[in-house]
């Protein structure tokens, strides 16, 4: 059974792992706190401590990866987080960037397509006592029921920007999605103007594993 412990060692990989995405342009002081506020070693195994703090994806099983926090902490900024927004999550995988999400005051609703980073996430969250609404099922289709969001993060790399997502999107609210084939995506925000048009942002370059209709790894390309 894992024990999750966080001392002053842990605490301190965390600030010169922190200190390390601050020195590659992250500026946004509500991110770092909320990312200084969640062990990532509680989402992988014990073993991996120092990849933990390393700035680096991680394998976490069923193909899938812990994405790099420089990756977690640029698309958290994108987002533009206000307490209390709505943010719907697609690939919720080891839950470390739900956790942040939440640290960040806002509701979080997390769509995991594969049923082992489910069900391993859903432990990890309700251990560490982070409230967020998880759901076992296709990204693609977002949750029409709960829509609409103020914020939609897709941590996967879609070939193209879902059509159902962009309508379960708010009026002003902003997407965040990575967007292309493999292996290379371009980092996309998504501004909602109107019920028919958007403003689309195109960014910096990553590589994400592929979103699947009927997975996630992220890393910033130098």
């Amino acid at each position: 059974m894992q024990i999750f412990e966080d001392n002053f060692k842990h605490q301190g990989m965390r600030k010169k792992l922190l200190d390390t995405i601050k020195a590659k342009g992250i500026e946004d002081k509500q991110v770092l706190e909320a990312m200084m506020n969640v062990p990532r070693h509680f989402f992988l195994e014990k073993a991996f401590l120092d990849q933990a703090y390393s700035d680096n994806a991680f394998q976490i099983g069923a193909g899938q990866t812990i994405s790099q926090p420089f990756t977690v902490a640029y698309q958290t900024s994108l987002l533009q987080l206000q307490r209390g927004d709505k943010v719907l999550e697609i690939g919720t995988g080891s839950g470390y960037q739900t956790s942040v999400l939440v640290k960040m005051g806002v509701k979080v609703f997390s769509i995991e397509r594969q049923k082992e980073l489910y069900d391993k996430a859903s432990f990890t969250l309700k251990s560490i006592g982070i409230a967020a609404k998880l759901f076992y099922g296709d990204g693609y289709k977002g949750l029409p029921s709960y829509a609409p969001f103020d914020k939609i993060l897709v941590t996967c790399g879609a070939p193209s920007v879902p059509e159902g997502l962009l309508q379960q999107l708010k009026i002003g609210g902003i997407m965040v999605i990575p967007v292309g084939e493999r292996p290379v995506q371009i980092m996309k925000r998504i501004v909602r103007i109107s019920e028919t048009e958007f403003k689309t942002t195109e960014l910096d370059s990553f590589r994400f594993v592929p979103m699947l209709e009927n997975k996630e790894w992220g890393k910033k390309l130098n």
